[in-house]
């Protein structure tokens, strides 16, 4: 029976020698990550600790530790590195929630609901400050790699903002935003894993490429998720991307579909929401429309891409386990 690291994200590949190694490792970065968010002052402490202690899968980490097992995966910045990225990601998490005034994260109350903006921008820049403090260590490669791959994030964070501009195609832009936002830091993860365990340099490049390309998968099956879920299980009521206004990669498509039969859906789509009859129409809609059919195919196209970067790996547990990952996106919307 898969153990904890494997149950966090249905790796059903990971088993044997592999799995308790993986568990050891994450048993390692969460502590570490606690050790992280702690501050002299109570309330910081607490605010940081906030999204710490709702949970979450650790994919990040996780992803890290694997890329780590081709290579020295007991060297000592594999661990830090690890929870460096998962530091980056809370702190976007606070930031962005900020953004979308979201009310829940990970099932718990938003930081911003809790407290207010401020507290939650101002505890995002503690959790970057902190994980910059463990960076100094892991030398300056670390920094610069860091420094780039947080670029990537803010500047897909300010186009999803700005939105597209009239001569751009709505998809593109919003694969291209999140190919910044979401894949490049799960790039890094893949990519400190093997780079502190000394992967050598094509099968790092590989790892590399597959961290983007799965990153982005990950986001595409949880904006189906957002749409198909009966229960939520993405961590968000079912349509509540629909229901604030995002607009994901199923609507996008489905605003610029041509089928007279889902008029009506282009029509609620162009506007807010705002009663519950029209959200409970537009989210039927979306669930049969063509949309949906489009944006699993592109969901399957990422994961394709994924798992051709797989290839220059060495046969053995952790190439399965990254090519199940890659069946997990499928599995989770199917």
């Amino acid at each position: 029976m898969p153990g904890r690291a494997a149950a966090a994200l249905g790796l059903s590949a990971i088993g044997g020698d592999l799995e308790p190694v993986l568990q050891r490792g994450l048993d390692a970065v969460e502590e570490l990550l606690r050790a992280s968010v702690a501050s002299d002052f109570e309330f910081v402490g607490e605010a940081s600790r906030h999204l710490v202690e709702a949970g979450g899968k650790r994919f990040r980490p996780l992803l890290t530790l694997l890329a780590a097992q081709l290579g020295d995966a007991s060297a000592p910045g594999v661990v830090p590195a690890a929870v460096v990225v998962e530091l980056t990601h809370l702190a976007t998490l606070y930031h962005d929630d900020v953004m979308d005034e979201a009310d829940v994260r990970r099932g718990a109350p938003s930081a911003n609901s809790r407290w207010d903006n401020s507290v939650a921008i101002l505890t995002g820049d503690f959790l970057f400050a902190r994980a910059s403090d463990l960076l100094a260590d892991l030398g300056p490669e670390a920094v610069r790699i860091q420094a780039r791959t947080f670029e990537r994030l803010v500047t897909g964070q300010i186009r999803e903002t700005v939105g597209p501009a009239s001569d751009t195609d709505p998809v593109e832009h919003y694969l291209s935003v999140l190919t910044d936002k979401t894949g490049s830091l799960v790039a890094t993860a893949a990519r400190f894993g093997a780079m502190f365990a000394g992967v050598p340099d094509p099968i790092r490049t590989g790892l590399t490429s597959y961290g983007e390309a799965v990153g982005i998968a990950f986001q595409i099956s949880d904006d189906l998720l957002d749409i198909s879920s009966e229960q939520g299980i993405s961590g968000k009521a079912p349509g509540t991307d629909l229901r604030e206004g995002i607009a994901t990669l199923p609507i996008l498509l489905a605003r610029a579909g041509r089928d007279p039969a889902e008029s009506r859906l282009r029509a609620l789509l162009s506007g807010p929401l705002t009663d519950t009859d029209s959200h409970a129409e537009a989210l039927a809609g979306l669930r049969t429309s063509d949309a949906m059919v489009r944006a699993r195919a592109m969901l399957v196209g990422y994961v394709d891409r994924a798992k051709l970067t797989l290839e220059p790996l060495p046969a053995g547990p952790v190439r399965d386990a990254l090519a199940s990952l890659c069946d997990v996106m499928l599995e989770r919307t199917a």
